[in-house]
């Protein structure tokens, strides 16, 4: 009988134990709600420091929060006054409960609510009101099933997210974002007594609105005094502190790249960007007062990165993120301009490359006919013979297109395509004006160009994205070019009144004065400028140097100081002065001459063009057919073997892969053609 007792029971106990399991679940899956809460996008800084950040569906901002981010004095006082027991109750506090009625019983009145803190996140949760019955019954059975499902700082942390701070402040740090312009972790005991008084009636303690706001404050300041908190010099201190009077805007820094993030990651909440948030800061005033007195239309747009890792530093789309005459909401870094004469460098160094000049080359500035294109010079002056050098330094016209002739635009354009850059012709076909900036290009763009000059021609692209793997790109130009290009324009003087960083850097000007560049870097990062109208409209009298090489002077102004932006030149470069080069290096020829079609012109006969070779260890057997003895050789446009007789030669010192070999006569003739080597 005993044992049938025994198991009869136990029975019963585990049905009765089931029973209550299986009713908590129930509860549990009816009252509570939903807890995946949207909170407000933001966007970052590279330290974790708030760039922008967005609205929640319903207009609200609800920032992210945790325990751990917040101000611990701000917690401690906060359940110093409205829950002191919190961390031992399981989410009713019978005692709170009992001293609330008899304080209403006594005064007529309530004095004090009896809810704990996880019985108002449950009224959050569920936007309940606090005077009915059903409601507050509603609260304590929602609060019963969190505190069986959540840890204590998980219900803590709902509170820091949905604490109600007047208008469409929901949570905390929302709240020391706009009331304080700051992050919770550190708070003075006044902005914290703030913080705690104002949930209690958000609408009526509104710090931009005035009313009862202080004395709540000072309330929960008396009562942190009287708890040990803080001293009674705190406590003074703390009650002289002003009460922000005004709500403080939310970071809107880099809205347009914002933009372009979020989307990018329509997924994420959080997204760190490679920016830094201090240079952003000043380069957005550097760019509202760059087109201050210029009429109601002018913009400009700043890009810095880093042009070792691609990354971008800052990023300022327009002069102010407005719907005005401006049209500030345009992002210019991603707008498609000419790029004027911009473009210019890329063309020299792949003249360099493919041997057809050198920095010391003489070449001719005077009126030149190709074939019916009839380029002038912006001052319609002409210079005569001159230096390569100086022709770049300068941005003269005709010796830049007489290059792009030479090359061939389409080879131009293939480099554009290698640099990663987005181009938009005016034409199916490619023509000479496109050496002048017949072309739509991004000021994005250009920086990437840069930045694969200043990094000896291998291109990184562009990131905003902090931590992102970003390998490097295809080779645009080789070492020797891109370092005799960077040297060129390292060259070049500073504009009047600019500060004195020495740079490597270009400007443009577009056709009709439409747009305004600036471009150069240093022994670090690269910066680009564009100034015009966003409207496309022509800006009379504007020059990229009078513009924007100023305001780019500014930007690098704003960096901390790089190293010299042009290191020793790379081992095989030529160093030679003009009389000192090979003889068809010397004075560069038109294409009408050098590449006449001509029965004795020279021709590459080995190896022929897009072999694979197997290279010897001695060096490379080549052999010219036709053509004028003597010969001069190059791989990859730098010089191997001049004066030679022979039409087989053996190239030494070359490496295994790519490879471009040039053979120029006596005559200037040349011929080329393109190999591996393995």
């Amino acid at each position: 009988m005993r044992a049938r007792w025994f198991i009869t029971a136990a029975a019963g106990l585990w049905l009765a134990a089931s029973a209550r399991d299986a009713a908590d679940a129930w509860i549990d899956a009816t009252v509570i709600p939903p807890l995946a809460l949207s909170t407000s996008q933001e966007v970052l800084d590279r330290n974790g420091d708030l760039l922008r950040a967005y609205t929640v569906e319903d207009g609200k901002w609800r920032m992210a929060t945790q325990v751990a981010d917040v101000d611990p004095f701000f917690i401690n006082l906060l359940l110093d006054y409205e829950d002191k027991r919190f961390y031992d109750h399981a989410g009713i506090d019978p005692q709170a409960m009992l001293r609330a009625l008899g304080q209403a019983l006594w005064n007529g009145h309530v004095v004090s609510g009896g809810s704990t803190l996880t019985m108002q996140v449950a009224r959050l949760l569920e936007d309940s009101g606090t005077g009915k019955i059903a409601g507050k019954l509603r609260q304590m059975r929602l609060a019963l099933a969190l505190e069986r499902h959540l840890s204590k700082d998980q219900i803590l942390s709902l509170y820091l997210l949905l604490a109600p701070y007047g208008g469409n402040v929901e949570g905390m740090r929302a709240a020391t974002i706009t009331y304080f312009g700051k992050e919770p972790k550190r708070l003075t005991p006044a902005e914290a007594a703030l913080l705690v008084a104002i949930p209690q009636s958000p609408e009526t303690r509104r710090p931009d609105r005035g009313g009862e706001v202080k004395a709540a404050r000072d309330r929960v300041l008396a009562r942190a005094l009287s708890d040990g908190l803080i001293d009674a010099d705190q406590a003074r201190s703390a009650a002289t502190e002003p009460v922000p009077a005004l709500r403080r805007p939310f970071p809107a820094l880099a809205p347009h790249l914002a933009d372009r993030v979020l989307a990018e990651e329509k997924d994420q909440t959080r997204h760190q960007t490679t920016v830094d948030k201090g240079l952003q800061t000043a380069l957005e005033k550097l760019a509202a007062d760059a087109v201050l007195g210029m009429g109601d239309r002018m913009q400009v747009a700043i890009v810095v990165a880093d042009h070792a890792t691609g990354e971008v530093l800052a990023s300022v789309g327009s002069a102010a993120y407005t719907g005005d005459q401006r049209l500030g909401f345009v992002d210019m870094t991603t707008a498609l301009r000419s790029p004027g004469s911009t473009l210019k460098p890329l063309i020299y160094g792949l003249a360099f490359d493919e041997g057809l000049a050198h920095p010391e080359t003489l070449i001719d500035d005077k009126p030149t006919d190709f074939n019916g294109y009839r380029p002038q010079n912006f001052d319609r002056q002409f210079r005569g013979t001159i230096r390569v050098r100086e022709a770049l330094q300068l941005s003269l016209n005709i010796p830049a297109v007489a290059l792009t002739d030479a090359l061939g635009p389409a080879k131009l354009l293939q480099a554009m395509d290698r640099a990663g850059m987005k181009s938009a012709l005016p034409t199916g076909q490619p023509g000479l004006a496109v050496a002048l900036g017949g072309i739509g290009v991004t000021l994005e763009d250009m920086v990437q160009l840069y930045a694969a000059i200043a990094r000896g021609g291998v291109v990184r692209p562009l990131t905003h994205h902090f931590g992102a793997d970003n390998p490097e790109g295809p080779r645009v130009l080789t070492r020797v070019a891109a370092w005799e290009v960077g040297d060129i324009l390292a060259g070049l003087a500073p504009p009047p009144g600019a500060p004195s960083n020495r740079l490597a850097y270009k400007t443009g000007t577009s056709y009709g004065h439409r747009d305004a560049w600036a471009i150069g870097f240093d022994g670090k990062n690269v910066v680009g400028v564009w100034m015009g109208r966003a409207d496309g409209t022509p800006v009379p009298g504007a020059f990229g140097a009078d513009l924007a090489a100023p305001v780019l002077f500014q930007a690098f102004a704003r960096l901390k100081p790089a190293l010299d932006p042009q290191p020793a030149p790379p081992p095989d470069a030529l160093m030679l002065a003009t009389a000192q080069l090979p003889l068809p290096l010397r004075h560069f020829r038109s294409r009408q001459a050098a590449f006449a079609p001509d029965a004795s012109a020279p021709a590459v006969s080995f190896p022929p063009d897009g072999a694979e070779v197997e290279l010897l260890r001695e060096g490379l057997m080549v052999r010219v057919s036709g053509g004028t003895a003597p010969f001069t050789w190059l791989a990859n446009g730098a010089p191997v073997l001049s004066g030679e007789q022979e039409a087989s030669v053996l190239l030494p010192n070359l490496g295994r892969g790519f490879v471009t070999l040039s053979v120029i006569d006596a005559e200037g003739r040349s011929a080329r053609t393109e190999v591996r080597l393995h």
